[in-house]
């Protein structure tokens, strides 16, 4: 069965650590469609639900949604879900093999970005739509984002955002490493995510459970808290 490993932020540290504060060491993901594409994912929390979003098969347009149900301990799809979203007005060389989401609690907007292909610091920004239930490109949203400054060894196929309230920030792992990655921030003052601005540059992982697949991860912020995750193998 497939399901995900949480990790929290230790406050004060450089650390997250696996079942910190009382996080649900592991929670299952069930009854999402056989073409559900597990390697292309993200999550977000909108303040009421934890959500899962999953591309369907090698579709660059089409997302399954999951969501977290306390009663069960597990994400389910379609729980208080649109069981399926659309991307529309994607450029043409929007990198689909990855991506981020987060909810903007400012503008209570839902956000999902996707990289340009070719050139991973270069964020095309789409804008969840509830008119016509599209995440549709610029749409609420600065079209394209810079990500600035990032360490030469960045591993881009390993990133995800998250919105905290305050700031929206940016996370992608180090080349080669199974528990560091690294932390940017967007600057208001210069339309970019910086590395290391309002932020600890350098972030640790403890505690992994061997299941872990670390090879992709999704992060969000939800009760007060910074959370990560990886599915398990």
């Amino acid at each position: 069965m497939a399901s995900v490993n949480q990790f929290a932020y230790v406050p004060g540290t450089s650390t997250y650590k696996f079942a910190y504060g009382g996080s649900i060491p592991n929670m299952p993901v069930v009854n999402m469609p056989a073409d559900t594409n597990w390697l292309r994912w993200a999550m977000l929390n909108d303040g009421e639900y934890y959500r899962m979003y999953f591309f369907k098969g090698s579709s660059a347009n089409t997302l399954y949604q999951a969501a977290f149900n306390p009663a069960s301990g597990a994400y389910e799809f379609g729980y208080n879900s649109i069981k399926e979203l659309q991307i529309t007005g994607a450029p043409a060389d929007a990198d689909a093999s990855s991506l981020a989401m987060l909810y903007d609690s400012g503008t209570k907007t839902y956000r999902l970005y996707l990289r340009r292909l070719g050139a991973p610091t270069v964020l095309y920004q789409f804008g969840f739509n509830r008119e016509t239930s599209r995440y549709e490109y610029g749409y609420n949203s600065i079209p394209t984002l810079n990500v600035a400054k990032a360490p030469n060894d960045t591993d881009w196929h390993r990133w995800s955002m998250l919105f905290d309230g305050s700031a929206y920030r940016l996370y992608a792992f180090k080349v080669g490493s199974v528990d560091t990655f690294y932390q940017f921030a967007y600057n208001r003052q210069t339309n970019q995510y910086e590395y290391g601005f309002d932020s600890i540059p350098v972030l640790n992982l403890v505690d992994i459970p061997a299941n872990s697949n670390l090879t992709s991860m999704a992060m969000l912020f939800g009760q007060g808290d910074y959370r990560l995750y990886f599915q398990t193998l």
